[in-house]
């Protein structure tokens, strides 16, 4: 049952949403997860690529338009725990440079307002939580760090080692990637990890991969101030007479729309449905919509980029969890960049 009135409202259940709840659920406050998904459904075809790729069987279900007018189907999923239910839980940190002013040879990328070091003690908390494995020092493009991962680098399967043997051999530098699993290899009988080939993309039946759903949201369900509800999508923020503040949400509920009022408001259901909604609200101190008086928001999106190196070898490829190496040699200094 939703209530009327909270302390906080956090719009998302995803890296964002999750985390956030998480790191208040201690606090006094009576705390409302808004998901507009329900939890995935835990079925056979969790781990069927036809099901997940092919049938979209777990897509949103949505058409978008892109900025020529042409619709296509976002990547995007709506369940508890977001797209983390669906992601390859690689958890870098942004290097130091990331924060500054980059040029590019197609334009400047603007200075953050914060830098990496105000990020730093947050980032160590985060891979404690999201039980990152990893090792430091083996990145020349690591950002600093005087504590260890938390957990020890997953292995490399004898193929992926080899590639990174000769990756070394070349003079590359590869390191053990930074992922998130819930993976004990010393006591393989009591991991939750399995080491199987349907992690990346897939949502894990076993619950091994840290995503915001088993990591955040689960372990704070049963406190009395934490409500999560599901199946509610937010459809616009409401401001006060002044427009000084924000006081409520608006929200479709089980086929009704209603507004919950709160002392604060969270907004993290992702980057673009967190611009969506706030362009659609619009009040008379803001009609172009909250927080958008720099006409900025939902412009400049930049997308997960993809790329793909295909190889063939004369060796068969036996790899099952094959998303342990990483290389970040490029990282600067690539063709396109001035650094």
């Amino acid at each position: 049952m939703v209530k009327e009135q909270y302390d906080t409202i956090i719009i998302g259940s995803g890296a964002g949403g999750g985390t956030v709840a998480h790191a208040l659920a201690d606090t006094n406050r009576e705390i409302l997860i808004l998901e507009r998904g329900d939890f995935l459904p835990r079925e056979k075809e969790n781990w069927e690529p036809d099901a997940l790729f092919l049938q979209d069987r777990y897509g949103c279900k949505e058409k978008w338009i892109d900025r020529n007018g042409k619709s296509f189907e976002p990547g995007t999923h709506y369940y508890v725990g977001g797209n983390t239910k669906f992601y390859g839980a690689a958890l870098f940190r942004l290097r130091e440079v990331d924060f500054g002013e980059i040029q590019h040879y197609g334009g400047t990328s603007p200075a953050w307002p914060i830098e990496y070091k105000d990020m730093q003690p947050y980032y160590q908390k985060a891979e404690e939580l999201y039980e990152v494995h990893g090792l430091r020092g083996e990145d020349p493009t690591e950002p600093p760090e005087t504590k260890p991962y938390a957990f020890p680098p997953v292995s490399h399967e004898p193929r992926i080692q080899k590639i990174f043997d000769k990756l070394k051999k070349e003079g590359h530098k590869p390191f053990h990637l930074p992922i998130g699993v819930r993976l004990n290899e010393e006591h393989r009988e009591i991991s939750r990890c399995i080491r199987c080939d349907t992690c990346d993309g897939f949502p894990c039946m076993v619950d091994a991969k840290s995503d915001s759903h088993h990591i955040c949201i689960a372990p704070i369900l049963s406190r009395q101030n934490v409500h999560l509800a599901t199946n509610s999508k937010a459809l616009r923020l409401i401001c006060s007479e002044s427009g000084e503040r924000v006081e409520a949400v608006e929200i479709e509920h089980e086929g009704e729309v209603k507004k919950i009022y709160a002392k604060e408001f969270i907004v993290s259901c992702g980057a673009i449905n967190s611009a969506a909604l706030l362009l659609r609200s619009k009040c008379k101190t803001h009609p172009n919509g909250l927080a958008n008086s720099s006409d900025m928001v939902g412009r400049h999106y930049m997308c997960h980029n993809n790329a793909a190196i295909v190889a063939l070898s004369l060796e068969k490829n036996p790899v099952l969890f094959q998303k342990t190496l990483a290389l970040n040699d490029f990282y600067h200094n690539a063709p396109d960049s001035k650094l």
